[in-house]
């Protein structure tokens, strides 16, 4: 009874993955400007999330909240309709955004909303909501909001190169940035902010990713062999981050996202027709993972990188990755490896249809970039 309740607990769950990437929740960038006597926000955010009242603390998927069908319905609105949507709803955004200065609540009015015309309806748009406030003392200001409106990656705007760039989980205040020093962080600051920003690219929201580390997890019960795969990928990644952001390597997405979804087609294949590690499975492992890494730069590149803090940002990104893919790996081993994996039917009856099932997500996911996109 216990193996039957898993093998339908996995099969649901990668049916789920099937769809969810389509309903993800991109992350809203808030890009703050300080001038003489007046703050101004560009919030580029998914609209009609906001505006069908998706919890955006918990929920990362909107087929996960209450209001997914309001979330559906608003998508395929064309923008004259959105704007009138989002016209309600500002009163509400604006009472819970939290500026502060000196002890005072600023006060913001909306300026113009950008909404892009309807293209696929199964990929979230993002909008530009633009909002300023006066400011005539311009003492430092933080930024943040209500916990309710999710995570924001904040990027102060201006010229000087130690703009501050970073995460705010969901209710957090930003440090205090100033129109004439911006808010550099030390290195400690920056790498510690950016671990979470890379873990929760993994967990959650890593569904390419996580399903590619269980094809790792699925070739071999043994530790050694799920090591000697992990680190290789783990490498290669590392390599093609650095050479993404600093933008020395620059792939279209376009490339890469079908191939990270061949590469999860790739190992759980192999599953199937070999019994433990092989000499060239390191090396295939370590091509697939130069993939991904140009995945998580993407990631990045829609964050935003502080110039003064680059190293300190990417290992930080980096550490959060990693501590994503062994959370999946440990979770796996939880509730698979340590209970079954020297049972003799262990690999017919587990690890072979698990990667039956991951190649066939993986499927899906390459026809669905190539030729849905």
């Amino acid at each position: 009874m216990g193996l039957r309740v898993w093998m339908i607990a996995v099969v649901s769950t990668l049916l789920f993955a099937v769809t969810a990437q389509s309903h993800e929740i991109d992350p809203t960038v808030t890009d703050v400007i300080l001038d003489d006597g007046r703050v101004t926000l560009q919030v580029t955010l998914n609209l009609e999330a906001f505006v069908a009242g998706i919890d955006l603390e918990t929920i990362e998927n909107t087929d996960a909240s209450e209001n997914s069908a309001d979330y559906d319905a608003l998508r395929v609105l064309p923008p004259e309709d959105i704007r009138a949507e989002f016209m309600a709803y500002w009163s509400q955004m604006q009472s819970r955004l939290i500026v502060m200065s000196e002890g005072q609540m600023l006060q913001f009015e909306l300026q113009s909303v950008e909404i892009p015309p309807v293209g696929n309806a199964e990929l979230p748009r993002q909008s530009i909501v633009t909002m300023a406030a006066d400011h005539p003392t311009n003492a430092p200001v933080q930024v943040g909001w209500d916990r309710s409106l999710g995570s924001m990656i904040l990027r102060q705007i201006g010229p000087d190169e130690d703009a501050f760039t970073g995460y705010l989980a969901p209710g957090q205040l930003s440090p205090p940035l100033s129109r004439n020093q911006a808010a550099a962080e030390n290195g400690w600051q920056t790498f510690m902010r950016y671990i979470p920003v890379g873990f929760d690219h993994i967990v959650p929201k890593g569904l390419d990713h996580i399903l590619f580390v269980l094809g790792l997890f699925f070739l071999t019960a043994r530790l050694g062999g799920l090591l000697w795969q992990v680190s290789a990928f783990t490498l290669a990644h590392t390599v093609t981050l650095a050479l993404g952001v600093t933008g020395l390597v620059n792939v279209p997405a376009e490339i890469v996202e079908p191939l990270i979804a061949a590469s999860i087609v790739y190992v759980a294949v192999e599953n199937l027709f070999t019994d433990g590690l092989k000499p060239w499975r390191p090396v295939v492992i370590f091509g697939f993972g130069l993939l991904h890494g140009l995945g998580f730069a993407s990631v990045l590149g829609q964050f935003g990188l502080p110039d003064g803090q680059l190293i300190a940002a990417l290992i930080g990104f980096n550490v959060g990755v990693e501590l994503g893919q062994l959370a999946v790996i440990a979770v796996a081993f939880l509730a698979v490896g340590l209970w079954f994996r020297n049972k003799p039917w262990y690999k017919p009856y587990i690890a072979k249809p698990a990667s039956c099932l991951i190649a066939a997500v993986g499927a899906f996911w390459f026809i669905e970039r190539v030729f849905l996109a």
